[in-house]
């Protein structure tokens, strides 16, 4: 018996990580929330130590579960002044990679660039790459886990980051 994961092809990723980009650049972050599984983890590592780890570093970003809801809940929310109205957002991914196949799930890696649209903002372009943990279901995956770094040398010409990488 193979796994699940033996079986994807890297056009199944593709395909997965364009919905992904979709569903944030259209603010449908209830959607996109429902592709997590329950365990799941985002993280915006800085940008000095793009591989460390969130216990001992200090992350611009190191959600759980819940604290991904309650991010979600919060963007979502029109007295957000943040993110009120929405930043326009427009993902390019490219590069995509399966590095590792184990069991039923997946590491794959993915550079990307973002551009932010904001009212009275000059348009920010944020460049990196994405590690995803994905989980293979019967007809598409779950992300376990998602590592977006940023390739800057400094963040603060970037503006406040706070819609979802």
């Amino acid at each position: 018996m193979t796994s699940l994961a033996q079986d994807v092809s890297i056009e199944n990723v593709q395909m997965f990580l364009y919905h992904e980009a979709t569903l944030l650049d259209e603010w449908r972050l209830e959607e996109w929330e429902s592709l997590l599984t329950d365990d799941a983890t985002y993280y915006v590592p800085p940008n000095d130590q793009p591989d460390g780890n969130h216990r001992n570093t200090l992350f611009t970003i190191a959600d759980d579960r819940e604290r991904i809801r309650q991010r979600v809940i919060r963007l979502m929310d029109p007295s957000c002044h943040a993110e009120f109205p929405h930043s326009r957002t427009r993902r390019m991914i490219s590069n995509i990679q399966i590095t590792e196949r184990d069991g039923n799930e997946l590491s794959v890696a993915a550079n990307y660039v973002c551009y932010r649209f904001r009212r009275h903002e000059r348009v920010r372009e944020y460049v990196g790459s994405y590690k995803h943990r994905l989980v293979c279901t019967e007809d598409s995956f779950l992300i376990k886990e998602r590592r977006v770094t940023v390739d800057a040398e400094e963040l603060g010409s970037l503006g406040s980051v706070s819609f979802i990488l």
